[in-house]
């Protein structure tokens, strides 16, 4: 029976991507009913599943930090093809997408994901433990993107409003470049050490930590099958927007409450997969995940927009206003405090959040 059962998940984790682009391909660019929308959703979850699946095969595959790598790059060049599409559809109306999508990414990554994986790993084994010099790195270059990429167009004066100039574009699509370049070099080659889940001495052992790593065979078809889920995830999220669009005017609700929602289905595969890895004391790997999700969302997204705004009509605004500005540097702050000590009790997981729920709360109220 229980062969059976694995069969039927196997089966299951490869039918459900290739049912959601088949269905993305006859949905894109129209009108849903509401029961279509209904089954759209459902494959949208299951997507999401399917999408966790195989990141934790290849992950197993590859090893540490290199998995955690592989799920954070895949869902941000799908993200950004996304937002390059609603650009290019929305004229000046999608003018702050860009902004407005990656600063919900960092709030949701910083505080929700970090905030909900330190609370389930120390209320689940007492502290969790984590390497405060690579987590410390990765915090250090999400707060640099972040300053340069957000915040810093808000005080610039080339450009009336928080815009760039051409030349500082340019700019921040390089840094972030160089930066987002030298740290998965930091992660993945002089430093991987660091980003390594710590073993305690009294070590959780589970079913994973003696399974054979899948084949080469098997991870390159996992590989494969990632991409069609994440698409699926994207595309089907973008489908089923005009709907949660249409509810959020409905109940009068602020409109950025509609790119909050779509962030969070992008970024269902990093929540669950870090959830995961906190409950079996891999805390490290789950902030691997969230912070290097943070860090592509804002290191691949600004140089993909700041090109594409070349022949985009519209203007790109990419400044903060001063409500954003005040959350993300008390995010900083924060986080900075909570990855100093290389461990976190349920208080600090609490503290972050309570960010996180200001952060919507302010999107429902601004």
């Amino acid at each position: 029976m229980i062969t059976r059962l694995r069969a039927f998940a196997r089966q299951w984790t490869v039918l459900v991507p290739v049912f959601a682009v088949v269905i993305l391909v006859f949905t894109w660019g129209r009108s849903l009913p509401g029961a279509v929308v209904a089954v759209v959703t459902l494959v949208l979850a299951g997507s999401v599943l399917a999408a966790v699946h195989h990141a934790e095969v290849i992950a197993h595959r590859v090893g540490e930090p290199f998995g955690s790598l592989v799920l954070a790059i895949a869902v941000t060049i799908i993200e950004v093809a996304l937002i390059v599409t609603l650009m290019a559809d929305g004229g000046d109306k999608s003018s702050t997408l860009a902004r407005d999508t990656v600063f919900a990414a960092v709030m949701i990554t910083c505080n929700g994901i970090v905030g909900l994986c330190l609370l389930v790993g120390s209320l689940r084994h007492g502290t969790a433990i984590f390497n405060p010099e690579g987590t410390g790195a990765a915090l250090a270059t999400v707060a640099t993107l972040a300053t340069l990429s957000l915040a810093l167009p808000t005080f610039t004066t080339s450009r009336p409003g928080p815009e760039f100039s051409s030349v500082q574009l340019t700019f921040a699509a390089l840094s972030s470049l160089i930066l987002y370049g030298l740290f998965v070099a930091t992660q993945t080659v002089r430093h991987r050490d660091y980003f390594l889940p710590i073993t305690r001495q009294r070590v959780v052992v589970t079913a994973d930590d003696h399974a054979q790593p899948p084949s080469a065979r098997t991870a390159w078809i996992s590989l494969g099958l990632l991409g069609l889920a994440l698409i699926g995830v994207v595309g089907l999220a973008k489908g089923v927007s005009p709907t949660i669009e249409s509810g959020v005017v409905a109940a009068g609700l602020h409109q950025a409450v509609v790119g909050v929602i779509i962030a969070l289905l992008v970024l269902l595969p990093e929540t669950i997969a870090a959830l995961r890895a906190a409950r079996r004391d891999r805390v490290q790997t789950s902030l691997n995940l969230a912070l290097g999700s943070a860090m592509a969302s804002i290191g691949l997204t600004i140089p993909v927009v700041a090109l594409a705004s070349v022949w985009l009509s519209g203007p790109l605004v990419l400044g903060l206003g001063s409500t954003h500005m005040l959350l993300l540097a008390l995010t900083i702050v924060v986080s900075s405090l909570t990855v100093v000590p290389g461990r976190a009790t349920p208080l600090q997981g609490g503290v972050h959040l309570v960010l996180f729920a200001a952060y919507l709360e302010l999107a429902i109220s601004p």
